[in-house]
């Protein structure tokens, strides 16, 4: 094997600070520092900084950048959204999940995510987040948050870490970082807490089904990939919950939640989507939202009632 010292990289450290001076050499030829030419090791880029402070922003202009360039396509709006849910939010999720990128940088990058999503299926901006991600909503869209897709990433990083079968990786307790607001190691072991206690309460019987009917996995019995699966998925029940209690304190858009169990829940896939004008997909979340343009809503945030205009061809108050 022959030695490259182009592709290798150098880093001098005295007394705690970066040396940019000292210049290593093989065979009369310079070894480039990490400050000149920074190295990409297993799809994560490492700098003289030895910190992922500007791979957040980095982040952060990449979701901008590739939210721009769809916007910018002349495609329809539902197909803009297609393309964020399986083009855009994927690329984002990889650098989300080697990086040490903290949990408020990427709300940021959802804030702006929803921002599009909004005006790309025709709603009002005002639309809580919950419309679009809930999956206990009376009105289920095809669409996944880039936040929760984030801590189930790191929760499952986290799992595959602690279960490894390598000595070495079991002598070094995980670190993983995701900043003050929200800490998976917190989240990790609610979600294992939660599972014992259900495994304690026993199986529920709910809807239709039969005694005995259900075949619930339970913790004591599961291994390995098992385990990490029910772990991610009680993080997003505990998603779920979070969203369902901020609609309840919803006067307007949470009145979903007083409906009779009566109301079915209406599902939306992306086949169904395919074949529904975008007129109409706008139609079905601003009525089960409460948005449309009624004149309750329009003297609520104090503007002109509508006019309805009779067979005589003159306005008429709807009032």
């Amino acid at each position: 094997m022959k030695f490259k010292p182009k592709k290798s990289r150098s880093l001098s450290v005295r007394e705690g600070k970066i040396d940019a001076t000292t210049i290593f050499t093989v065979a009369s030829q310079h070894i480039p520092t990490v400050s000149q030419e920074p190295v990409k090791s297993l799809g994560r880029w490492y700098d003289s900084s030895m910190k992922d402070t500007k791979r957040g922003q980095e982040t952060v202009e990449l979701a901008t950048e590739g939210l721009l360039a769809i916007n910018r396509c002349g495609l329809q709006g539902k197909l803009k959204v297609w393309c964020l849910q399986f083009m855009l939010i994927p690329k984002l999720l990889w650098p989300l999940l080697v990086y040490e990128i903290c949990s408020t940088t990427v709300e940021a990058i959802e804030a702006k995510i929803n921002k599009f999503t909004r005006r790309w299926l025709g709603v009002p901006l005002d639309l809580t987040d919950v419309a679009m991600y809930c999956r206990k909503a009376k009105l289920r869209l095809p669409l996944k948050s880039i936040l929760e897709e984030y801590k189930c990433g790191k929760a499952r990083l986290l799992s595959m870490l602690e279960d490894c079968e390598d000595p070495l990786v079991k002598t070094v307790q995980p670190t993983i970082k995701t900043g003050r607001k929200w800490k998976v190691v917190e989240a990790v072991d609610e979600a294992k807490e939660c599972l014992k206690i259900k495994e304690v309460i026993g199986q529920t019987q709910t809807d239709r089904k039969g005694l005995g009917s259900s075949t619930a996995k339970w913790w004591s019995k599961a291994e390995g990939k098992e385990k990490r699966d029910m772990v991610i998925n009680e993080i997003r029940l505990n998603e779920d919950f979070r969203r369902i209690q901020k609609a309840v304190q919803q006067p307007q858009q949470g009145q979903w939640t007083n409906w009779d169990n009566a109301c079915l829940q209406k599902s939306l896939t992306w086949n169904e989507i395919w074949h529904i004008a975008p007129l109409r997909i706008s139609f079905l979340i601003r009525s089960v939202y409460d948005l449309l343009l009624s004149n309750a809503n329009l003297k609520e945030r104090k503007r002109t009632p509508l006019v309805r205009y009779a067979k005589a061809g003159r306005p008429q108050s709807m009032s």
